[in-house]
């Protein structure tokens, strides 16, 4: 599995990180976000979802566990789960009936390692983390396809 690391020194360069990889996000894709409170992974999304050219507003859906934003110029929905409160509970995530979205939509899960992996054997794993002077770093895990595709992907600045 080719690994990818990269260091992104402000809020702006994970908005930027995360436009490169929505460009590249095609219906069928799923991307799980990971990492600590407060590393970055909603700002992520923004970006995700302005490379995907989506619309409505990003922010986390802790509350609401996944929000669906409509099809751009691209044509490709972008699902946004936040598997935060689900605490491993397999049965609320297949409620989300995200295998079904997935298949015309690309599904970004925060918090979903270690739980909505089982939805695809290709995903990807971006593992985020803040230092102590606020530089993040990231740190992408392919599987299946991705391993292919990650190496394609423009995403260093």
């Amino acid at each position: 599995m080719a690994q990818m690391t990269v260091e992104l020194a402000t809020a702006e360069d994970t908005v930027d990180f995360g436009r490169r990889l929505g460009g590249a996000l095609r219906a069928g894709d799923l991307v799980l976000l990971a990492g600590p409170l407060g590393a970055g992974k909603t700002t992520m999304t923004r970006g995700i979802a302005e490379g995907m050219q989506v619309s409505g507003r990003v922010s986390s859906p802790t509350f609401v566990l996944a929000r669906v934003h409509p099809a751009g110029q691209r044509g490709v929905p972008l699902v946004h789960v936040d598997a935060y409160r689900l605490g491993g509970d397999l049965s609320q995530l297949d409620d989300l009936d995200l295998d079904t979205d997935l298949e015309e939509s690309a599904v970004v899960v925060e918090w979903g390692e270690g739980l909505a992996e089982r939805l695809s054997e290709d995903h990807l794993v971006v593992r985020l983390d803040r230092r102590g002077d606020e530089v993040r770093t990231v740190d992408l895990e392919p599987h299946g396809t991705w391993t292919a595709r990650v190496t394609d992907l423009r995403l260093a600045g």
